[in-house]
């Protein structure tokens, strides 16, 4: 039912929110969006760094249909908002021996190249690689990717004929690094792919090996936004504004406001008060249970173990000048033992002693043929350079001792960065006074309830994904959108549950509506529901 006379509060301007703005907007819907920080885009942000704007949060757009979608939805079209290219060359990766391999959208080309850096045979344990986790991605895109509310049930349900046995082909019963060790025998091979459990804050040794899909979904296509990724958040903030939508900046809500067991608006911290007939949080679920949002709500939603949170990350933004390794967009200079740098964030919760490095070097092209504009080397150039980093653990200690406990530790990981990189022949002349560090702790605050953790809760063990909560919480009234909910963490992702918190909304509302129209003898109210169109 489009055009319901409602009000809605959205708690975060991150993407979630800001896709829940757009389809309850697009709807005819009064939308309010509500944001503590000074601009839009929560992770997704940009930082100023010697007057140059560095993307500091995501920088690999993929899934693009999830956008594409979203803005014909609301009557609009993505590429008219913002400027995108396909990349040929998804990343380079390096390692302290000299070796050096990239991966091409071009899938026999990645294999050539296999081939060339490893053996025949795992040239054509890739292709079988490609094809098992294509056929990964088929199975889970429907049930649960563009499922609301997944479930085993309706998992198998999907499968058909093929029922319960057919689970077992989304290879849910294994982890990632021991599928691996099926298709590859060169072990850096199986680091280099094992590195996309991190995209969900996660483990190779722990996440479930159905996460070897994301490489498909790389492979399947990633782009570039001309003037960084923030343009992004930008246009979808954009697109909510045109379709109705208020977007208020540097507002922190104190508390969602509950009367008569339904969420009824927000109260600022400025005092004001925003009333509303329901409120979409797109925070993480653990600022909703700790109480940020006040008492009434902190049982609105179970929230996994804070134990189960996901990694966090030691970044930094900063303009400088490097040579010797040619920097593609996107590079990974790999540790040399990586199961103890696992060890170190996973099981010992440390900054690692050997991390794996990654850099987005934001000025750099790619053209048709893969070949990486050279003419950056040894110019100033602006690059984000992130490593992993634990979660911060809640515990006793004074939010002082905290972080001068961890201030030696960052500095520590620190040396260890650049020291990887130079191992691996990259040489960066870095200035202090053209540089930003964020730390776990800069994540947390940023982020309240989360200790830095990025991702909401890891992805570790087979039924992780269908434990994370849904777009309805137990208040009435009260939806959930975010990293930390269904259907997980990532730029399409994140949109993609922003846009069923409003889906869910709209058939609440819809379904109130025609209660107080029509209403059987004895009282029991029928129901009506309105479904945004997924695909």
């Amino acid at each position: 039912m489009d055009g319901l006379e409602s009000r809605v509060i959205v708690v975060g301007a991150g993407l979630g929110g800001l896709s829940s703005a757009v389809e309850l907007s697009r709807r005819g819907i009064d939308v309010t969006v509500v944001e503590r920080a000074e601009k839009v885009g929560g992770k997704m942000r940009e930082l100023l760094v010697d007057g140059r704007g560095i993307d500091s949060g995501p920088t690999v757009l993929t899934m693009r249909w999830v956008f594409d979608q979203l803005f014909a939805d609301a009557g609009a079209s993505l590429d008219e908002a913002v400027s995108i290219q396909p990349m040929e060359v998804l990343a380079r990766h390096g390692w302290s021996s000299g070796a050096r391999l990239d991966l091409f959208a071009d899938e026999e080309r990645t294999a050539d190249a296999i081939g060339h850096f490893a053996s025949a045979e795992d040239a054509r344990g890739y292709r079988r690689f490609a094809e098992h986790t294509r056929k990964i991605f088929e199975i889970v895109r429907g049930p649960f990717i563009a499922e609301a509310r997944p479930t085993v049930t309706s998992l198998v349900r999907s499968l058909g004929w093929r029922g319960l046995g057919g689970i077992g082909s989304v290879d849910f019963h294994r982890t990632m690094w021991r599928a691996l060790g099926d298709f590859f025998r060169d072990p850096r091979l199986r680091q280099l792919f094992g590195r996309y459990a991190t995209y969900y804050g996660s483990s190779p040794f722990s996440a479930p090996a159905t996460l070897n899909l994301i490489a498909h979904v790389e492979r399947s296509g990633v782009w570039t936004v001309e003037g960084g990724m923030y343009r992004l958040a930008e246009a979808v903030a954009e697109l909510a504004q045109k379709k109705g939508a208020t977007i208020r900046c540097g507002e922190e809500v104190a508390e969602i406001l509950v009367r008569e067991g339904r969420a009824r608006g927000v109260r600022l911290a400025s005092g004001e008060v925003l009333e509303a007939d329901a409120v979409i949080t797109n925070s993480d679920v653990w600022a909703v249970t700790d109480g940020h949002f006040g008492p009434s709500v902190a049982r609105a939603v179970k929230a996994p173990s804070k134990s189960q949170r996901s990694l966090s990350a030691l970044t930094w933004s900063m303009v400088a000048e490097a040579d010797g390794f040619p920097l593609s967009r996107h590079s990974v200079f790999f540790s040399d033992d990586y199961r103890a740098e696992f060890n170190d964030l996973c099981r010992l919760r440390r900054l690692p002693r050997e991390p794996t490095v990654y850099i987005c070097a934001q000025d750099r092209r790619s053209d048709a043929s893969g070949d990486v504009d050279a003419a950056l080397e040894g110019a100033a150039e602006r690059l984000f350079v992130l490593v992993c980093a634990p979660a911060r653990e809640d515990g006793g200690r004074s939010e002082a001792r905290v972080e001068s406990e961890s201030s030696g530790e960052i500095e520590r990981c620190e040396a260890a960065t650049f020291r990887a990189l130079r191992r691996c022949g990259l040489n960066l002349r870095r200035d202090p006074a053209r540089e930003r560090r964020t730390t776990p702790d800069d994540f947390s605050r940023m982020f309240p309830a989360t200790g830095g953790a990025i991702y909401g809760a890891a992805t570790h063990g087979w039924t992780a994904s269908l434990r994370r909560p849904g777009a309805r919480s137990k208040v009435e009234g009260l939806y959930l959108a975010g990293g930390s909910v269904h259907p997980g963490a990532g730029v399409p992702m994140v949109t993609l549950s922003g846009r069923f918190a409003a889906t869910a909304l709209v058939e609440d509302l819809a379904s109130t509506a025609s209660s107080r129209r029509t209403v059987t003898p004895g009282g029991t109210s029928t129901r009506s529901a309105t479904t945004a169109s997924l695909g």
